[in-house]
């Protein structure tokens, strides 16, 4: 941490008296560094280093009933994706395990789905051109006095917007740890809409801000990767995710289902599942789609989601079926009704689509990016493509179309990976990390207390 205005500080401590002693000065030093550390004035007696060294050991010794958390989210549960149910289960793990939870996001009525603990709804506007999400627009009034009155000890951004910014700025002037979850790249979105010159500017904005935050927690080891590269920070610990067992398994796939859809018994259905926009590489989709049927290849597409780019999707690929939106059982049901999932998109941190997949017994196929490179193996449980690579996308399919028995096996391998992933495991991954930045902050405390404690005597 540095401290930009000790200097000045302590040379006005000085000038105010008259021939001070060196212990006077060094007393002054550690006043204000102790102040710049803790934001607290230093008014403590002096003590042994073992009174301060049990002072230490108790105030390290937290657990999950000491949190006292303030998660900012751009969007928590007005509009269903993969990061806002993440952010969801951990708020629910949290309460479980008694910490307190406060969280502060967009409101809209009627939401997607009833939020996990207490939301406290931000001022936002319709984000331009894509009106189901919300831009908050930072922390005034009602929404400020609330989180005074919280009193966090820990503050999460999930969102690099302009309350985010606002979150950390509060955060940063109360000394409190900050933690930053990354949940897909935004810096990649721009190419999607004719925007690519902006993708520096975009990186610029998104390594200042990651950069005033303590750490960071990435869904994957190769998103942390990118992140670090990109110097968004050197802090950056993995919070994966996890797969819900009693919706996602192979024995939910139903054959009467996909009869009703118009999908033979016999017939291979390449599968599509996510929001329907751009950025989730619908293009991509298509031509490789385009490519099986130019080739002759017989295959069904079955398309989960709904999106604004539906129009789009439909034009470009006019033999698809389009099931809509999908929650809980029919989603489980629906997914392992696929033969196998196309995911082309390079904007995942993580792929929540991918594991959902791999759990119902389906090979995929994806684009070599951050996410699926961390999930999928390649040759093992799916294949791994060069992105926007259409027809390697097509080449890969047509060899599972035509070879059903390596289909299944790698469907069975990716669902013994998919075993891996335990919701509660992976959320205590985040606790510790609270927990960690917590201890670090009062170490740094209580080493310049007990430092300035001992130049006192």
């Amino acid at each position: 941490m540095v401290f930009a205005n000790s200097p000045a500080m302590v040379t006005q401590a000085v000038s105010s008296r008259a021939k001070p002693s060196r212990r006077s000065i060094l007393r002054d030093v550690c006043e204000k560094l102790f102040t710049a550390i803790s934001g607290h004035a230093f008014h403590q007696p002096t003590r042994s280093p073992r009174q301060l060294r049990v002072t230490s050991l108790k105030r390290f010794a937290m657990n999950l009933t000491d949190l006292r958390v303030a998660l900012f989210s751009g969007n928590y549960n007005y509009v269903r994706d993969g990061a806002n149910q993440a952010l969801n289960r951990l708020v629910d793990y949290l309460l479980r395990q008694g910490a307190n939870v406060r969280v502060y996001s967009p409101k809209v009525e009627p939401p997607a789905f009833a939020p996990a603990g207490e939301l406290i709804g931000l001022p936002s506007m319709p984000f331009p051109g894509r009106g189901e999400y919300r831009f908050p627009l930072g922390l005034f009034g009602e929404v400020k006095r609330d989180l005074e009155e919280f009193n966090p000890n820990i503050v999460h951004v999930a969102s690099p917007d302009v309350s985010g910014h606002r979150a950390v700025s509060w955060a940063l002037d109360r000394k409190l740890p900050i933690l930053a979850s990354v949940h897909t790249r935004f810096e990649t979105y721009p190419r999607y809409y004719n925007m690519a010159f902006l993708e520096p500017v975009a990186e610029a904005i998104l390594r200042r801000f990651y950069n005033r935050c303590d750490a960071l927690v990435a869904p994957s080891e190769s998103m942390a990767a990118v992140l670090r590269e990109q110097g968004m920070g050197d802090d950056i610990s993995i919070w994966a995710r996890g797969v819900d067992r009693d919706i996602f398994d192979p024995s939910r796939r139903d054959l009467a289902w996909r009869r009703e859809l118009g999908i033979g018994d016999d017939e291979v259905a390449i599968g599509f599942l996510g929001r329907l926009v751009l950025e989730k590489g619908i293009d991509v989709f298509a031509e490789t789609v385009t490519n099986l049927r130019e080739r002759g290849v017989p295959f069904k597409v079955l398309v989960i989601g709904e999106g604004p780019a539906k129009d789009f999707f439909t034009e470009q690929v006019p033999e698809a079926i389009f099931v809509g939106f999908q929650k809980g059982p029919d989603l489980g049901r629906a997914v392992a009704s696929m033969d196998m999932l196309l995911n082309p998109s390079v904007t995942e941190t993580f792929g929540n689509v991918t594991l959902e997949a791999m759990a119902c017994g389906l090979p995929v196929i994806a684009a070599r990016a951050t996410g699926s490179t961390s999930l999928v193996r390649d040759g093992e449980t799916g294949r791994l493509v060069e992105p926007g690579q259409a027809q390697a996308f097509a080449d890969v399919i047509e060899s599972y179309i035509h070879n059903p028995d390596l289909r299944t096996a790698h469907g069975q391998a990716g669902e013994l990976r998919s075993r891996e992933y335990s919701w509660d495991a992976i959320n205590g991954a985040v606790a510790d990390a609270y927990l960690r930045l917590l201890a670090a902050r009062s170490s740094a405390q209580t080493g310049a207390l007990a430092h300035c404690s001992g130049v006192e005597k």
